[in-house]
């Protein structure tokens, strides 16, 4: 028992010691500020007893208010090691006196008689408007949600495609941005359309889930700026490639004038809907000069290459492995070209990507493993392979070799035979050392020659029926041609079955919880139902016509509002965060039962 407790005493004290020897203290602050403008500088200590906080000089800035000060701890146990974390706040309200770029140097705190320093931040002070928030106001008595692109400023949203090159090389990647600039209070975004890029070979960069605005200054102005999406384009034509505008639906809150002073407490405000397009863009891109044994790749790359055995027995197999590694478009690098001896067989290639995208573009490495089976003894030798790639920084062509390789066949077992690779497939046979083929023998079925088809009874009857069979087909294609006729009929009739298929894609979705692509999939369903079942155009289709049209259609006020309220939530649970798979579920139950209601009040 003492030895337990003498071994606990001396694990408590090392676990306080770590702790005490990991100090950090962090200095945060926004980047850009308006004149005049308050903001928080907060002093972050990962530790207790800090003491003699002492701020540097802030000559440039106006210390309102601080420091007010708060704490917070957690405790984690994972696999019986235990982690407990503390974190102390130090929050200042500071205002800026004048423009220009400055830099607050570190601070310092005393913990357990050390003295430790934060790091220091820059801040850029502007003239501009210091708070980017909502300028409209309600007017009179409004429906909760309604669309007033007119009543936004286009200065105070707006949307844009930021490209970092707009005079590349064919195949030279370019980082696309799209963002949204806001100085109003968005709450949401919705039904958003991002260009197509045609022309160009496309890689998505991984974005958090939830868009994070960032006060950045554009024009002189603040804004809060949230990036909805980034894409590395590769140009696989040259010319000037147009870029499509992208449009994206934002939810904006907005607050009604104030009456009383309850109003800010009670008035959770409106939302209203603003619609908004970024500008088309057009980049130049320049052809690559000509180059022999041209393995595709434009950017910045290295090869290596090795055998898995160098000496082996006839008939076994051998592979060459080669990798290409770097930063480019290496998902577009084609096989190299090899010389392999006569005496192989050569399969196919198979290729593997490890590859990852960031703000530097696509970059990781792409295998090929070319596999062969030498057949006959002796030494051969597979000459230097060459990889020839195209430098766009440089603006010039890059040689590289690997090899050469030599491979020692011994003599293998007579009754040895070739070895089988599914995974592989045979890109040609080849017989080596055969120039005379073995007579065919056996029985061999023999026709007599000067004996013709035509003219025979079988040749009578095989005429007649594929006249009769002609004439059938024809009578059946008019028949179902005068149906068809009938677009309208016709889309009515199959509305239904149409809307059950994406609500059954939906519940594919809703079990491989796909959250955006469930959603979507009921957002089908109901307006291509009423799109085929009332002959209304797609594009026609809003909120309003679907109400007027199902009143119109003798459809009870309850299910309307519930099918208004379905196509609610459908939109802003695909930009909002994220839901339960219960929720989801229920959700999916509403809409099946919603739509049959209506399928059996609309004849």
């Amino acid at each position: 028992m003492i030895k337990r407790i003498g071994i606990l005493i001396v694990t408590l004290l090392f676990t306080l010691t770590s702790w005490a020897s990991l100090v950090d203290f962090e200095m945060s602050g926004p980047g850009v500020v308006g004149k005049n403008e308050q903001f928080r500088l907060t002093l972050t200590l990962n530790q207790r007893g800090g003491e003699n906080l002492k701020l540097p000089n802030l000559g440039n800035f106006e210390v309102l208010m601080g420091p007010s000060t708060s704490s917070s701890s957690s405790i984690q146990i994972v696999n019986g090691k235990t982690t407990q974390t503390f974190t102390f706040s130090y929050t200042f309200i500071l205002r800026a006196k004048k423009t220009g770029k400055f830099t607050i140097r570190p601070a310092s705190i005393e913990v357990n008689g050390k003295v430790y320093q934060s790091n220091s931040i820059n801040i850029e002070v502007i003239e501009g408007s210091s708070n980017p928030t909502n300028t409209q106001r309600n007017r009179g008595t409004q429906r909760q949600q309604q669309t007033v692109t007119d009543q936004i400023k286009k200065e105070d949203l707006f949307v844009k495609v930021e490209l970092n090159k707009t005079n590349v090389y064919k195949g030279q990647h370019v980082i696309a941005t799209a963002k949204v600039y806001s100085r109003v209070n968005l709450s949401g975004f919705q039904d958003v359309k991002f260009p197509s890029y045609e022309g160009f070979w496309t890689q998505d960069i991984d974005l958090p889930q939830n868009i994070q605005l960032e006060r950045e200054v554009y024009k002189g102005e603040i804004y809060n700026v949230g990036t909805l999406k980034k894409t590395i384009l590769f140009p696989q034509q040259t010319g000037k490639i147009k870029i499509d505008p992208f449009e994206v639906e934002c939810a904006i809150v907005q607050r009604r004038a104030r009456r009383s002073i309850f109003d800010d407490f009670f008035d959770q405000g409106r939302t209203v809907i603003a619609k908004v397009a970024s500008k088309p863009l057009t980049i130049t891109v320049k052809d690559i000069p000509a180059i022999d044994n041209f393995s595709g790749g434009v950017g910045s790359f290295s090869i290596k290459g090795s055998l898995n055995k160098q000496t082996v027995k006839a008939n076994d197999a051998v592979t060459l492995k080669i990798d290409i590694s770097g930063n480019g478009n290496l998902k577009l690098i084609k096989p190299l070209k090899i010389d392999f001896p006569a005496d192989f067989e050569v399969y196919d290639p198979k290729t593997a990507n490890n590859l990852k995208t960031s703000e530097n573009g696509l970059s990781g490495s792409v295998t090929f493993e070319h596999l062969f089976i030498p057949r006959h003894q002796g030494e051969y030798t597979i000459p230097e392979i060459p990889f020839v790639y195209f430098n766009p920084v440089s603006g010039r062509k890059i040689s590289k070799t690997i090899g050469p390789f030599t491979i020692q066949v011994e003599k293998g077992d007579d009754s040895q035979t070739a070895t089988v690779v599914s995974s592989f497939s045979k890109e040609d046979v080849k017989f080596i050392g055969k120039d005379i083929r073995f007579i065919k023998q056996g029985n061999i079925r023999l026709i007599e020659t000067g004996h013709t088809f035509f003219g025979t009874l079988a040749f009578y009857l095989f005429y007649m029926i594929s006249i009769l069979g002609l004439a059938v087909i024809v009578l059946l294609y008019r028949q179902q041609a005068k149906r068809n006729a009938n677009l309208v009929l016709v889309k009515h009739k199959k509305a239904s079955k149409l809307a059950r298929k994406h609500l059954k894609n939906a519940s594919v979705q809703l079990k491989q919880n796909n959250r955006e692509e469930f959603y979507e999939a009921v957002l089908k369903a109901f307006w291509g139902y009423l799109s085929d079942k009332l002959n209304l155009p797609m594009a026609n289709l809003n909120r309003d016509k679907a109400v007027e049209t199902l009143h119109a259609n003798n459809v009870e006020e309850s299910l309307v509002t519930e099918f208004i309220s379905i196509v609610d939530k459908c939109e802003f649970a695909r930009f909002a965060p994220a839901e339960s798979e219960a929720q989801m579920s229920d959700l999916y139950k509403e809409a099946e039962q919603v739509m049959n209601k209506i399928d059996k009040q609309i004849r």
